[in-house]
């Protein structure tokens, strides 16, 4: 039977509205979205509600590293010396790990207000760098936490087959990673069957990055992902560090993002994760092609990663969504306001991405990201409207930082504000996973992921 919802106020496709009565159907997809409409029969929501943001790009067994690499370093401490750290760690994860590190997480996503999560998943083999007897058996584990928690998934199987540009031998501490176009292809294959028809669930396909990838196994495996699924999103990371941008103009002449845009068909089905270090011509150019750049804020300052060329993105239309990457922080609205933040310390100005005098940049960029996100992983979310699923976010309304406000005022305070929990209730295809702040299975989840870091970091 379709169930009623009555919000107090909504967050529409482009406006807020009063007194909503939101109608969703037994497969979680909205029906019909009426203002200022009365229904008895309707469950009266306990605020206001926005669109359930889409978290585009994470690492899951990575939150079990958060804040165990912060110690002094030598001089010039980077990226690729963090990366070397999570090579060492992740040799001792095993399944169990990975299914209880990704629960926990995926609980603190959605009680956060992230309702979908876009998996960059890389972690293949065991320890000594084998196939598992079920080749797919990581990638399953992952599915599991998201089926256990209720958050919409992408997963994102990446193929990772060389350490550096030119089709260099991985390194020792990838070899969990590693796989040729044909491995790789298959795993897809098999993942395929299991994905299609789910409704929270979705395969996507991930070619690590330029310098992981050659061209040759970069089209083969568009090619074979196209033939599976031809609206299948496609996630690649580029141009995250100055490091990387100078090696890829040395193999090719190009930076990452310009080559891709010369030798592949860059469309919405793309999501450019970080593209940090991009030229003029090359930011236009990929606003143009309709495709998602993923931006991972606290993972971006975390690793010392630069700023990204945001202004001009933005008035070129480009789209961009939001990701917890590594997982130091795990809260969109803090994303968000990171986001923010880098340009205004690097224009030294205020309210850099508003470019309309007097609008909300709080309600901008909520908007932009939420759809953006959804887009980059092939669901049907990020808005509250008919034909959508029913994913939304009840904000605590009578939280203190947020009296007062309305509409637009709720997005500025909930983002730029202080307030520290404005998300009271979340709702994932019509189906309650928070109520009140707690998800149903947060203390069984933490209990677990307790008892695994106690052994991961004995």
């Amino acid at each position: 039977m379709p169930r009623q919802y009555l919000a107090p106020s909504a967050l529409l496709t482009s406006r807020w509205a009063d007194n909503v009565l939101i109608e969703v159907a037994d497969d979680g997809l909205i029906t019909e979205t009426t203002a200022n409409r009365f229904s008895a029969g309707a469950e009266r929501l306990k605020g206001p509600i926005i669109p359930g943001m889409a978290n585009v790009h994470s690492h899951a067994f990575q939150r079990a590293m958060a804040g165990l690499t912060e110690k002094g370093g030598p001089q010039g401490d980077s990226f690729w010396a963090w990366r070397d750290l999570m090579y060492r760690f992740v040799e001792r994860l095993t399944p169990d790990d990975v299914e209880a590190i990704a629960t926990q997480l995926y609980i603190e996503m959605l009680e956060a207000g992230y309702t979908a999560v876009g998996e960059f998943h890389y972690l293949h083999h065991d320890p000594q760098g084998k196939p598992y007897a079920n080749p797919v058996e990581m990638a399953e584990r992952i599915r599991a936490a998201s089926t256990t928690v209720g958050i919409g998934l992408t997963l994102l199987p990446v193929l990772y087959a060389h350490s550096n540009f030119g089709d260099r031998s991985p390194t020792p501490g990838q070899r969990r990673f590693i796989n040729d176009s044909e491995r790789f292809c298959a795993m897809l294959e098999a993942l395929a069957p299991t994905l299609r028809g789910d409704p929270l669930h979705r395969l996507g396909v991930a070619p690590h990055s330029l310098r992981a990838v050659s061209p040759d196994e970069l089209r083969r495996t568009l090619t074979f992902a196209e033939n599976l699924d031809n609206s299948m999103p496609i996630h690649i990371h580029a141009a995250e560090q100055q490091k990387e941008v100078a090696d890829c103009i040395a193999w090719s002449g190009a930076p990452p993002v310009q080559w891709l845009l010369d030798h592949v068909e860059v469309d919405r089905r793309w999501c450019v994760i970080h593209a940090t270090h991009m030229r003029a011509g090359e930011t236009s150019a990929l606003a143009r092609t309709g495709a998602v750049v993923g931006l991972c804020p606290t993972t971006e300052a975390d690793l010392g990663d630069g700023l990204f060329n945001a202004r001009p993105y933005l008035q070129f239309e480009g789209k961009f969504g939001i990701g917890g990457d590594s997982h130091v922080g795990v809260d969109p609205f803090l994303e968000l306001r990171l986001f923010e933040y880098g340009q205004r310390l690097q224009h030294e100005q205020r309210n850099v991405l508003s470019f309309t005098p007097g609008e909300s940049l709080g309600g901008v960029l909520y908007r932009r990201a939420s759809s953006g996100g959804a887009q980059a992983l092939g669901q049907a979310a990020g808005v509250i409207a008919p034909g959508f699923r029913a994913d939304w976010i009840v904000l605590r309304e009578h939280d203190v930082a947020l009296a007062g406000q309305r509409h637009d005022g709720l997005l500025d305070m909930a983002i730029f504000g202080p307030a520290r929990v404005p998300v009271r209730d979340v709702i994932v295809g019509g189906v309650w996973q928070v109520r009140d702040g707690a998800h149903p299975h947060a203390r069984a989840a933490a209990q677990r992921y307790r008892a695994t870091l106690k052994r991961l970091l004995a």
